[in-house]
């Protein structure tokens, strides 16, 4: 176990430690398995000071599942960002990144299959999961109807969620696949796959940069 130096910070940075922490202390004992003593400890803090920031484990269960889905969805969306204006490329950065490192990641696994079984039993955890989903199925959506406008086609609602949650779906079989053996793939075939079958999806687009 990695403990970290204690060292003065403000309140947004203790929080920030305290929750990495309690993502660290998961993915090595479970959601059972982790302490308020452990990841106290990992953050070099005492439980009483934990006390000041979280009302208990639930608190910072919960908070550390919302970090964890919203810090994936928030690395996918800073690649696509870094993408031109076109929406192909953007489209294409996008789905890239979800099958790959550092989102395809075994510690991020092992941490979405703790959480996972909890979220059908906890209401809060189920809600923090609907929630981050809508989030990356709006994106979705927004990213694939900018695609079909570039070929003057503009798809009725119903028919642009159909695709997005086609594509999701496509997306969490491809991640677990880069995570689970990714040693048996070159690190360009999950994301090539993921691109062929969306391009296929929506009705032969390119997601190249040029037709």
């Amino acid at each position: 176990m990695t403990r970290r130096t204690f060292q003065r910070a403000g309140e947004a940075e203790r929080r920030k430690d305290l929750i990495a922490a309690t993502l660290d202390s998961v993915s090595e004992h479970g959601l059972e398995g982790a302490t308020v003593r452990d990841i106290a400890a990992r953050a070099g803090v005492t439980g009483g000071l934990v006390r000041h920031y979280f009302s208990g484990k639930d608190e910072m269960i919960q908070a550390a599942y919302r970090e964890m889905l919203a810090g994936m969805t928030g690395t996918a969306i800073d690649a696509m960002r870094g993408a031109d204006a076109d929406p192909r490329r953007r489209l294409r950065e996008f789905i890239v990144a979800n099958v790959s490192p550092p989102i395809a990641d075994p510690k991020a696994l092992s941490l979405w299959a703790a959480f996972i079984g909890r979220v059908r039993s906890n209401e809060d955890l189920a809600r923090i999961h609907r929630e981050n989903y809508l989030v990356f199925i709006g994106i979705l959506e927004d990213l694939i109807r900018a695609v079909l406008s570039t070929r003057q086609q503009k798809p009725p609602f119903a028919e642009v969620r159909h695709l997005a949650v086609a594509i999701n779906g496509l997306i969490d079989g491809l991640w677990l696949e880069n995570s689970l053996a990714s040693d048996l793939f070159d690190e360009r075939r999950l994301p090539q796959i993921a691109l062929d079958a969306v391009e296929a999806m929506l009705g032969g687009v390119s997601l190249e940069d040029d037709d």
